[in-house]
This record gives structure tokens, sequence and C-alpha cells, in this order.
């Protein structure tokens, strides 16, 4: 089965709900109340998708974290890279050498074309695309409404 981790997906629905504040610091505390998840993992989380350039951070009374770019302009190949390394379905995808099988097998080829396949997939779609509709963002919108930013 190919699986993302629970923090990559954490990470994507922690960007799903930076979307809403563009052009605010949105408190990790306030993150973690809006998705359901707890402040230590989402700190985590902003801490690693801060480090790779996807969100960036503010120190402060009024700081917080926002999307680095447009969700347009940020893939989610570049989510998953971001918490999870590079993307590939085998060894022999990721760097030559990794597996020992790999100078008799007849299927390093396919598996480095499919590999690149779905990175291509992945590539193609942004935050904004994974983000919307969703009625999870439609709760999360009814929330910051009924409570005010300021208030965290």
């Amino acid at each position: 089965m190919l699986r993302i981790s629970k923090l990559t997906d954490y990470a994507t629905v922690l960007m799903a709900a930076l979307i809403d504040w563009p052009d605010q610091c949105v408190p990790a505390s306030r993150l973690a109340q809006l998705t359901g998840l707890e402040v230590p993992t989402v700190a985590k989380v902003l801490k690693t998708l801060t480090r790779a350039g996807l969100v960036s951070s503010v120190r402060g009374v009024n700081g917080g974290y926002q999307l680095a770019h447009a969700p347009e302009d940020i893939s989610v190949a570049g989510i998953i890279r971001a918490m999870e390394g590079p993307i590939a379905l085998t060894e022999c995808a990721l760097e030559p050498g990794l597996c020992a099988h790999e100078s008799d097998c007849q299927l390093k080829g396919n598996w480095q074309r499919i590999g690149q396949a779905v990175e291509n997939a992945l590539s193609g779609l942004s935050l904004a695309d994974l983000a919307e509709p969703s009625s999870r963002r439609i709760a999360i919108r009814a929330r910051i409404e009924n409570s005010p930013l300021q208030e965290f």
C-alpha cells in the first residue's frame, strides 16, 4: 500500500487552514484548535514546513505562521517532499545502489517510470486544489467567523 505518514497528512490539513488568513500570522495554538490536532504536533509540523520554505513564521506577541507562497503555487509533491523526503516507490527509483538486486532486476526501469508518473501527478496538484471543495474548510470558516483571531 502506498501511504503518506500522519505528519504529512497533518501538514496538508494545517496548510489548508492557513489559506483562510493570507495576510495574517496564525498562532500554532489557534491552528491546533481549528484543526483538532495537539499543539506539540502542530508545532513540530510547522517547524518542518518552515524549514522547507512552505510556511513562514514570525515571533512575538502578534506572531504565528502563514503560507510562504500562494496556495496555487504550493504543490502537493512539495509538501510530501518537505515532510517525507524524496518521492519514490522503490529503493532503486530513489537512488542507484540502494537495492542489492538492482543489477539483475528486469523491472527497475518500469518502477522508475511509475514513480515519476506519481511524482508528476502530485506536482500537478496544488494546495489550493487539495483544499477545495471541502466540508472541513466550510466548518473552519464558520469557526473563524464565530471566534476572531485576535482573541488568541
